[in-house]
């Protein structure tokens, strides 16, 4: 049983500020189209980001279940990760979510999605990030400390 007390309090799931933010933008680029973007443009864009996201994701998560410490942040860290992705990034899970966020605003030609995305990344740092920072330095100390002054918070 997870303690309440021993996590980050964040404002809401990671994935459901991202989607809720896509399908916002997706629906009211139906109802007021921004634009449209060239098929071939948004391809050319969207498939590296979804690859980049993929691989960043899978490694981290590699590396989150090689230091067996929950991926949920829900739960309580037991372990301070600081391998793999995390070496050059101390959030490649959100950064991936944002590569897919792109990616999947580009082939949906949903523009108003990326108008969205500084909002989404500013709930990001705001409601997620800061209050994650606050519990690992809270949890780990100089540890985290030394190491949130070595690696950047997205790249």
């Amino acid at each position: 049983m997870t303690d309440k007390n021993d996590t980050a309090g964040i404002i809401a799931p990671p994935p459901l500020i991202f989607i809720s933010a896509l399908a916002s933008g997706y629906f009211l680029s139906r109802i007021y189209p921004l634009g449209h973007l060239p098929g071939l443009f948004a391809q050319v864009l969207a498939y590296p980001l979804f690859l980049a996201g993929v691989l960043c994701a899978v490694a981290a998560l590699l590396v989150m279940r090689r230091a067996r410490t929950p991926v949920d942040p829900y739960e309580s860290t037991t372990a301070l990760v600081i391998a793999g992705p995390y070496c050059f990034t101390r959030n490649p899970l959100y950064l991936s979510l944002t590569a897919f966020y792109i990616g999947s605003a580009l082939l949906l030609n949903a523009l108003w999605a990326l108008v969205l995305l500084p909002l989404v990344l500013i709930v990001m740092v705001r409601g997620v990030i800061a209050r994650e920072e606050r519990y690992l330095e809270q949890k780990f100390g100089a540890a985290y400390q030394d190491y949130k002054a070595k690696v950047r918070r997205w790249l």
